[in-house]
């Protein structure tokens, strides 16, 4: 397996975007009650990070059949390292208070498009 710092260079000589971002995948630890006892909180936090330029997206993901909420999340994260990924993931009053625990993985951002609509007249906007 190669290293991820080789990788990550190698992306970048063939001219790939090779942006790194951190992706938390959060899943409930305990009963839902203390998931929702925590969320005003968590989502407080999230708040907070997107205002810092910390938090590129999150939201949570359906089951395996796109039908049902299964309660797992999925946080991505801007950071200097994963160090400093591990810390904001940390703190989430979610994860602080054990009502759902996370792994944290890097993510190298090589392909894709993103497209902003901006309607400066009627204030709309429109991501997809």
């Amino acid at each position: 397996m190669v290293a991820w710092a080789d990788y990550k260079s190698e992306a970048k000589n063939r001219g790939a975007l090779a942006l790194e971002l951190f992706v938390a995948h959060s899943t409930p630890a305990k009963d839902p009650a203390d998931v929702k006892e925590s969320l005003a909180n968590h989502l407080a936090y999230q708040a907070e990070l997107e205002r810092a330029g910390l938090l590129a997206f999150a939201g949570p993901m359906s089951d395996e059949t796109g039908e049902r909420m299964q309660g797992v999340g999925l946080i991505i994260y801007r950071a200097e390292s994963l160090e400093a990924a591990r810390l904001l993931a940390e703190n989430d009053p979610m994860h602080k208070s054990g009502a759902r625990s996370f792994v944290l993985r890097r993510w190298l951002i090589n392909e894709g498009s993103l497209n902003l609509s901006v309607g400066l007249s009627t204030g709309g906007c429109t991501l997809s």
